[in-house]
């Protein structure tokens, strides 16, 4: 179902509030889900709010909640999120990356005491946007091997880069550093899709294919060594470096519902006029895409980002598609809150 975008975005923001979410949170994390969904990131758009709501009620998102930045040294904050929405963690604390971009050239910001924080790709674009180069990552709740062990160490540690293409578009690179996202994860679970073979294993080692064994199952790192050490690399700027959690101490969105998630970002803004004019920039972006994808590339060959504009462009055009097994989830969350979605009248 295509849901017009005012109509959701009234939708989404009466849910958020019937829950008892503060109104400087509530705004972030609609802007923040409203984006994903947009742009066809549905696994971390409306379909998260059941979750994120009985999270909320254990107390173990706080809310409302007190973020506090320490200015570390005039290129550097360090934003203690105080148990609140990772999505407001990281808004914050990307805007702040970027104001201190426009002022020093480069601007660094880390978290700690956060929680899951949704689609890295909504915080570098937040500095694409500002004719940025932007960098976003976060550790997560361990599900993934270390390169050639079979117990979790890391979690799927999220990596997210984004830089400004022309005025509407930007290259995005969102990626997990494990072969498979937790998010399809539960989306082949839902649907039950088989796993591919090479993306998870049990507690033997042996591949595990069946979509109804996934939860219990570990995750490989993407592209063995190579995706291990992405991980170690988002570990140590978003966990060690911030004084968040480490491994094990992260906690899990969907498992330790009266615990915070002690997650850890990390922020970076780089500000292109410092290095050029932002059309020779633009000019020399449109350079690369064109060596990248020339015109006689095979047809459905496209750049990162590309299929997140164009689901963009057409969630605009003819409302934001939400898929029938999340409406009706979001329907009965509606009738526990009192609510009845917007959608509906």
């Amino acid at each position: 179902m295509r849901i017009d975008l005012a109509t959701y975005r009234r939708a989404l923001g009466d849910l958020i509030a019937g829950a008892g979410v503060d109104a400087a949170q509530a705004e972030t994390l609609a802007d923040n889900l409203a984006w994903c969904d947009m742009a066809g990131r549905r696994n971390h758009g409306i379909e998260r709010l059941p979750i994120m709501f009985a999270r909320v009620r254990s107390g173990a998102i706080k809310c409302p909640c007190e973020p506090r930045f320490e200015q570390k040294a005039p290129t550097i904050a360090l934003l203690d999120a105080d148990g609140g929405f990772g999505h407001h963690a990281g808004k914050l604390a990307m805007d702040r990356a970027c104001e201190i971009s426009r002022e020093q050239g480069i601007g660094a910001v880390g978290v700690r005491n956060s929680n899951f924080y949704g689609a890295g790709a909504y915080y570098a674009q937040l500095a694409a946007q500002r004719g940025m180069i932007g960098i976003a990552l976060s550790n997560s709740f361990p599900k993934v091997a270390a390169h050639g062990g079979k117990r979790a160490a890391l979690g799927t540690n999220p990596l997210s880069f984004a830089a400004p293409r022309d005025a509407e578009r930007s290259i995005i690179v969102d990626m997990s550093t494990a072969a498979l996202a937790g998010s399809t994860v539960r989306e082949a679970m839902a649907r039950g899709t088989p796993l591919e073979p090479g993306l998870a294993i049990d507690a033997e080692g042996a591949p595990v294919l069946d979509p109804a064994s996934a939860a219990a199952a570990t995750l490989l790192p993407a592209a063995g060594a190579k995706g291990f050490g992405l991980a170690i690399m988002v570990e140590i700027l978003s966990g060690v470096l911030t004084g968040a959690g480490i491994g094990g101490e992260v906690r899990s969105m969907y498992h330790d519902l009266d615990r915070a998630g002690a997650n850890g970002h990390f922020m970076l803004a780089i500000d292109i006029a410092r290095w050029m004019p932002i059309e020779e920039f633009g000019a020399r972006m449109e350079m690369l895409c064109r060596w990248l994808l020339p015109e006689d590339a095979p047809e459905g060959a496209r750049l990162p980002g590309d299929a997140r504009w164009s689901e963009i462009a057409r969630s605009h055009a003819d409302g934001v598609l939400v898929e029938d097994r999340t409406l009706g989830e979001i329907e009965r969350l509606a009738d526990e809150l009192g609510l009845q979605p917007a959608w509906t009248h």
